[in-house]
């Protein structure tokens, strides 16, 4: 009917020539539809003049899809090699529409794995910022000034790794994250921390690295400034500190951190260093497969991390 939406059907049961082939599991050639005692020719064939018709299954892994056929107006007939050839089509479209299938499975499959991995980043990341509260609350309740410090360090470490799952979950990709977004989050959040002095930032866009290299990255980062903050200006000096992210090359990136302080003493050295902060640097620094150097700046100091974008071999 012109105008009408809607369509014709079939049924599929033993009368009509594909309801038959579906529920006897044969291909069926009918070259008079006329004269059919097997099933009833339906009347939308009978109306469109189809004479004869040939039937061969639509496989599914599981199950039929359905039948293919084809019908014809003329006179004659069809032969044994026609439905071999009809069948071997039918093939290769049941193996497409199970492939298609199989693909919107998986990636529905795929989609609920996302939203519950972003889940639990959530998850994780507001139990983590509820231990970093926790921490900083027992920091302002202890008057020891040097346990009031390593407490603070303790909860920056751990909000660190917070902000890291909280840019997972508000990303549609939870496998990398982007290193100056996070490492800006992590120097803002460190800053408040940092009585009197100030940390800048500057990054070059689109360095992007696995989350298990991006979160040793914020850590030593975290490191560098908290022993700025305490060596470079001691007492009641305070200035600035400048972290800086770029790249080497195509398979590098470099962190560097600054102070415009008092300087290294002479007998500095970088790999022998026995603080914890060092220490902790040290190991990620081995972690990552980087190069860590230091240099003397007027005034002040830079600490240098060469490291590989990607996971090294």
């Amino acid at each position: 009917m012109p105008g009408s939406s809607a369509r014709p059907k079939v049924e599929a049961d033993l009368a009509s020539p594909g309801g038959f082939a579906l529920r006897t599991g044969k291909p069926v050639i009918s070259n008079h539809l006329e004269n059919e005692e097997r099933f009833k020719t339906p009347e939308l064939l009978i109306r469109h003049g189809i004479r004869r018709a040939m039937n061969v299954i639509l496989q599914g892994d599981r199950a039929p899809f359905g039948v293919l056929e084809v019908d014809a107006t003329s006179e004659g007939d069809f032969a044994e090699s026609d439905i071999a050839f009809l069948q071997g089509a039918a093939n290769i479209l049941g193996m497409a529409i199970e492939r298609e299938r199989r693909e919107r499975s998986l990636k529905a499959a795929l989609e609920r794995q996302k939203v519950l991995l972003r889940e639990i980043h959530h998850r994780v990341k507001n139990s983590l910022q509820l231990v970093s509260s926790m921490l900083n609350l027992q920091a302002g309740s202890d008057t020891d000034p040097a346990l009031q410090r390593q407490l603070q360090e303790a909860s920056s470490r751990v909000l660190a790794i917070a902000r890291a799952h909280e840019r997972l979950y508000k990303n549609d990709d939870v496998e990398t994250l982007d290193l100056g977004g996070y490492l800006r989050d992590v120097c803002e959040d460190l800053s408040l921390l940092i009585s009197g002095g100030t940390v800048e930032f500057a990054a070059a866009d689109g360095i992007r690295v696995a989350t298990d290299r991006a979160v040793p990255l914020g850590l030593v980062t975290i490191e560098l400034i908290t022993n700025a903050a305490k060596y470079a200006y001691p007492g009641e000096h305070k200035g600035r500190i400048d972290v800086a992210l770029s790249k080497q090359d195509e398979k590098h990136l470099i962190l560097t951190v600054g102070d415009e302080g008092v300087g290294l003493p002479p007998e500095f050295d970088v790999h022998k260093a026995r603080g914890l902060g060092m220490r902790i640097v040290r190991a990620f620094a081995e972690q990552l497969s980087a190069e860590l150097q230091v240099r003397a700046r007027s005034p002040g100091c830079e600490f240098k991390l060469v490291a590989p974008i990607e996971h090294s071999a």
